[in-house]
């Protein structure tokens, strides 16, 4: 009965990616003959199956952005930079979608601690730091056994050497990908999908009004409180926004 099972859950598994790839290249069609509001329909289902990756939410992108529709294409653009954030094609579109918004937010400016830390922790995500981490520990344990099998004393030494620095190195990557991981469950990105919402000094609509944000500018969700969010701006603005007006990014 055990065997039957996973043997279902393998063919449920195998018509699934079947299916993902007949709507993907479906979707690509249609966006190749510029029917983007069809390729969109496509690489929505294709998301909502739970199939998240970086080409789905890149032509998303695409496609919104071809319709003129800021926010949602700076939106999947975004989320296709949370699943690999050094791609340059990306990055690259998505400046040309946030020319199109109107708020113009310039950017607190780093020091350069924080400038290195970043740069440093954003080599690699959490995961790819942690199977680093696992890949220099395993490394550590053949050459600690190496030690004890050699017989010469160079080939000692540099047993003993190489091992003591891969097992640095796995405790340096654990630290590395706990950092990251911290960072990345603090920060709460979200773009605002209303034409013009209001952002208030408190989370009710009698507050004074601190300032107004438009579609497609992105945010830092940091508190929630009924219908209400706080957010952060990159030049380090706070205020209340409605949670219907603006799109959280991790939502996967």
């Amino acid at each position: 009965m055990k065997k039957i099972t996973t043997f279902l859950i393998l063919i449920v598994s195998v018509l699934g990616m079947a299916q993902g790839e007949t709507l993907f290249s479906k979707a690509t069609t249609a966006y190749n003959e510029g029917k983007y509001e069809e390729a969109i329909e496509s690489y929505l289902k294709i998301e909502e199956d739970g199939k998240h990756s970086v080409s789905v939410y890149f032509n998303l992108g695409n496609s919104y952005y071809k319709l003129n529709q800021v926010a949602s294409s700076i939106y999947y653009y975004e989320k296709a930079l949370l699943l690999q954030p050094k791609n340059a094609e990306v990055r690259n579109n998505l400046v040309y979608a946030q020319n199109m918004t109107l708020d113009a937010i310039e950017e607190m400016p780093k020091t350069s601690f924080s400038k290195m830390y970043k740069s440093t922790t954003g080599l690699l995500s959490f995961d790819q730091w942690a199977y680093v981490g696992v890949l220099c520990l395993l490394l550590f344990v053949m050459l600690y056994i190496a030690f004890y099998y050699v017989r010469y004393s160079t080939q000692k030494r540099i047993a003993f050497i190489s091992s003591f620095v891969f097992l640095s190195s796995a405790i340096l990557c654990v630290v590395i990908s706990s950092l990251t991981y911290n960072d990345f469950k603090k920060d709460q990105p979200a773009i605002v999908f209303s034409e013009e919402s209001i952002v208030k000094s408190e989370p009710n609509s009698r507050s004074q009004e601190t300032f107004r944000l438009h579609q497609g500018t992105k945010v830092n969700v940091l508190d929630t409180l009924n219908d209400w969010k706080k957010i952060q701006l990159i030049d380090g603005k706070t205020g209340w926004i409605i949670s219907e007006d603006i799109k959280i990014l991790k939502d996967f």
